[in-house]
């Protein structure tokens, strides 16, 4: 409660303070329950008031952004420092129909394959250990951006109706962060990031170092290729305007592939259960070029391999020449616990189990969940010591114990399902006068 307290001011609306459903919301995110969305929550959450719960998470005007850049700043008390990084990556969740915003048959990653649903650009800080989120932008396929009607609908205000990649999301984040006076030591990027050339030349071009996944086939040179425009060899017919490299690049898979197997060195990334995780690390200086900048850029390329899965990986860094491989490596390994936070998201904290079709409902949403995943950062941090094992699960175990719940009695248990049953008899009522209509 003293938590949720410390967050009071970012709920103030005109006169009101709208902090108790804000508290009542993070209750049924940290709470034990096999569904996590509102219709659920008022089964499990004393006090639970699913109209004013819905207009508080819809449509009660309080600032998310404000919000989320707190918690940027006390995930970063936690965490911060020079050897914790800023990690970059997306999350997408399933959604059925065309009215939730941003929806579309699109790449989801946790499905790996195109289906119906959103997709959210997220960034976290972790120091190798801990961490969590601390930003978030809903990615808005063209489809979307082009349609004003659809947008209206999904309520999405006017300065976000326009399209931008999921690349140009990501600098917006990491620009935020910086100015939002984040800690951090270098930027990580999944292949998905990697492999837009220009957004690490514009995180290089800020000073910051940068850990970045690429696919197999990403070009590198191994010399200096040297970009020049040819020069018509005769007078006639139109000038050169594209640059041409002086060297063959080769891919990167295939660039390591011709490295002798002494070269290779064993090195430690992680502890887990089963002891410490080892990978084979190679690495070379390269030089990459976009086909458009006049000079090449000289950069780290590293390949990483994993004896017990077979897996290789691949990815380049800007970091200094006196850097060592295994820096470079654990760096690289560090952008695992992303997904370990999205993975505790989703299992403990409900982060895709909401229901909200508008842009501000699912900032609302998403800002809560970041404030819960702070929560359990903390708890894990303070109890380090004597719980050195404290996982997200085991404290909504603890917090599922300590909290009030108000289905603890039969008559509160039948009265839950009496309500699902009328809804459910609501919502069959309902698509039969729907097709009625249409077939009239």
């Amino acid at each position: 409660m003293d938590f949720c307290d410390s967050y009071r001011s970012y709920f103030c609306v005109a006169r009101h303070n709208v902090s108790s459903k804000a508290q009542c919301y993070l209750a049924g995110l940290l709470m034990k329950a096999p569904r996590k969305n509102m219709e659920r929550m008022e089964e499990y959450v004393e006090q639970y008031d699913y109209q004013a719960q819905q207009q508080f998470l819809s449509d009660s005007p309080w600032d998310h952004e404000e919000l989320i850049a707190r918690i940027g700043q006390d995930v970063d008390t936690v965490v911060g420092g020079e050897e914790t990084a800023l990690l970059i990556d997306e999350s997408g969740f399933e959604k059925k129909g065309e009215k939730s915003v941003g929806v579309a048959r699109q790449w989801n990653g946790r499905l790996g394959k195109v289906d119906n649903c959103q997709v959210g650009v997220f960034a976290a800080l972790s120091d190798g250990r801990h961490g969590s989120l601390v930003d978030v932008r809903l990615y808005l396929p063209e489809s979307w951006a082009k349609d004003t009607q659809r947008c209206k609908a999904a309520k999405i205000p006017p300065e976000e109706c326009r399209y931008r990649t999921k690349g140009e999301l990501a600098l917006e984040m990491v620009d935020a962060a910086v100015a939002n006076g984040l800690n951090f030591g270098w930027v990580g990027f999944d292949g998905g990031y990697g492999n837009v050339p220009w957004l690490l030349r514009e995180v290089a071009e800020r000073g910051l170092r940068f850990v970045a996944d690429v696919h197999r086939d990403q070009t590198v040179y191994p010399t200096d290729p040297c970009p020049y425009l040819p020069r018509r060899k005769q007078r006639a017919g139109r000038k050169f305007t594209r640059l041409r490299a002086r060297t063959e690049g080769v891919q990167i898979k295939a660039f390591f592939e011709g490295i002798p197997e002494n070269c290779w060195r064993r090195i430690a990334i992680r502890d887990t259960t089963k002891g410490k995780l080892h990978v084979q690390g190679c690495r070379r200086r390269v030089w990459v070029w976009d086909g458009k900048e006049k000079q090449a850029r000289c950069w780290w390329a590293v390949c990483i391999r994993n004896p017990a899965t077979g897996e290789t990986k691949w990815f380049l860094s800007n970091a200094s020449e006196k850097v060592t491989l295994g820096t470079l490596v654990r760096q690289h390994a560090v952008r695992f616990w992303i997904e370990r936070m999205f993975q505790d998201a989703k299992t403990s904290v409900g982060m895709a189990d909401y229901q909200a079709r508008g842009w501000r409902a699912w900032h609302h949403h998403m800002a809560l969940v970041m404030l819960a995943l702070l929560f359990m950062l903390r708890e894990r941090k303070l109890h380090r010591q004597e719980i050195e094992m404290l996982s997200c699960q085991d404290i909504v175990e603890l917090l599922d114990f300590y909290l009030p719940r108000a289905d603890t009695t039969e008559e509160a248990v039948l009265r839950n399902m009496e309500r699902r049953h009328q809804k459910r008899r609501q919502s069959i009522e309902s698509a039969k006068r729907k097709k009625y209509r249409k077939v009239g």
